[in-house]
């Protein structure tokens, strides 16, 4: 591959070859390149040590399950709590149709709030985060502005058939749609027919960035 493809847009490098790249970036680079190449903080951090919190919770969850979005590990907890606060991420996930955040690991975006929720709702709550929806393709199952949760370690194919999704691609961002496979074929599809599906296949920049566990939003 020639660096004039890559940059026409033609053709992207291997997986390997963004890691390489990402080693010789050095710490300051190196996640621009890893990310592309499908990898995430959370991914490592299940291998690694646990560290310190990334989020300082305000003394209101101090009774609650804590979750740091891609940490890997929880905060200090009570064996008793049924909660766990999720934080709700400042970025957006784009319905088809609508851009959203160009961010792909979303334990780098900062939380701008904490949302607590059933412990039965969040199988992995470490790996869980909010965020908000933008646009009305999910409609009428996910309205535009709702939240939703997202659980970044379920990332399987073969086990998200029919289950929400949000996927990332690096010119349309951040976006949710419904996972379908078919004989093979994989397929975002909008809840609204009125928007155009998305055919994986077709596109190979698109990575599934985890399953979407639950939403809220206001009534109208």
């Amino acid at each position: 591959m020639t660096v004039s493809r890559w940059e026409r847009g033609a053709q992207a490098p291997s997986a390997e070859f963004y890691i390489e790249l990402g080693n010789l970036g050095g710490k300051a680079d190196c996640w621009f390149f890893w990310r592309h190449a499908g990898l995430q903080t959370a991914d490592l951090m299940r291998v690694l040590p646990s560290r310190s919190p990334r989020y300082v919770l305000a003394s209101a969850f101090a009774h609650l399950d804590t979750a740091i979005a891609g940490s890997g590990g929880k905060g200090k907890t009570r064996q008793e709590a049924r909660l766990v606060a999720i934080p709700l991420l400042k970025v957006s996930a784009g319905t088809h149709g609508e851009e959203g955040d160009k961010l792909l690991d979303l334990s780098e975006a900062p939380a701008e709030e904490m949302i607590a929720a059933p412990s039965q709702w969040c199988p992995n709550p470490a790996h869980t985060s909010c965020l908000r929806v933008k646009g009305h393709s999910m409609t009428p199952t996910i309205p535009d502005d709702a939240i939703v949760a997202v659980d970044s370690s379920q990332t399987d194919h073969s086990q998200l058939d029919n289950k929400i999704v949000v996927a990332w691609d690096a010119k349309r961002g951040l976006s949710i749609s419904r996972f379908r496979r078919y004989r093979g074929v994989e397929v975002l599809e909008p809840e609204n027919r009125e928007y155009e599906s998305v055919i994986l296949t077709e596109s190979r920049g698109w990575r599934i960035v985890g399953k979407v566990l639950w939403w809220i939003g206001k009534a109208p």
